[in-house]
């Protein structure tokens, strides 16, 4: 949608989220689920009720989507009327889903060896290895530089993750030696390739 045809309710809404630092990802997620929502029922969405809200969801819940994809949605429906229509009240009457408490799939150590062995490209092994043994996510892994290892105080530290928060993470002795290697070896600008 072009500046010229952006509604005002919609820039006030982007404004909102621009001002509380918001990332240009969630903003564009959030608009796109309020969009959806007043698609849904033909109407401006602050026309729309507590109760269009529960109908929404409901069709949302009958086309087979699940608490992970409910909940951004109905975060973002949470944040338009709390914050943008300034209706607070309104944001109480819309939880989140509960999720299904459901233990992830742990690969066991012979399984990460054996994923590990099969790769045979020198960077993208580091990376895995990286990403595995200090918890990063692979767009942490990727932005990694020389000057983020700290191996004084034995710590990654990782810049502008998720949400642009920085966060420190355990750097092991393997791992040191391991990202040492690979600097001897490349000599990258970046650590990660």
């Amino acid at each position: 949608m072009t500046k010229q045809t952006m509604t005002p309710l919609r820039q006030r809404m982007i404004d909102d989220m621009t001002i509380r630092n918001m990332s240009p990802n969630t903003i564009k997620i959030y608009v796109y689920a309020v969009a959806r929502f007043a698609a849904f029922d033909g109407r401006s969405p602050d026309k729309l009720t507590v109760e269009d809200v529960r109908a929404y969801r409901l069709h949302l819940i009958s086309l087979g989507y699940q608490p992970t994809s409910i909940n951004p949605i109905m975060g973002a429906l949470r944040f338009f009327y709390g914050a943008t229509l300034g209706r607070k009240d309104v944001v109480e009457e819309i939880p989140y889903a509960r999720r299904a408490d459901k233990l992830p799939a742990a690969l066991t150590g012979d399984d990460v060896a054996r994923f590990l062995k099969a790769v045979s490209d020198f960077n993208m092994r580091t990376i895995f290895i990286t990403i595995y043994a200090a918890g990063l996510r692979v767009s942490e892994a990727v932005a990694l530089t020389a000057k983020d290892i700290d191996s004084a105080r034995m710590v990654i530290v990782v810049r502008q993750g998720k949400g642009r928060k920085d966060r420190c993470v355990m750097l092991s002795e393997q791992l040191l030696a391991i990202l040492r290697d690979y600097w001897r070896r490349t000599r990258p600008r970046q650590c990660m390739p």
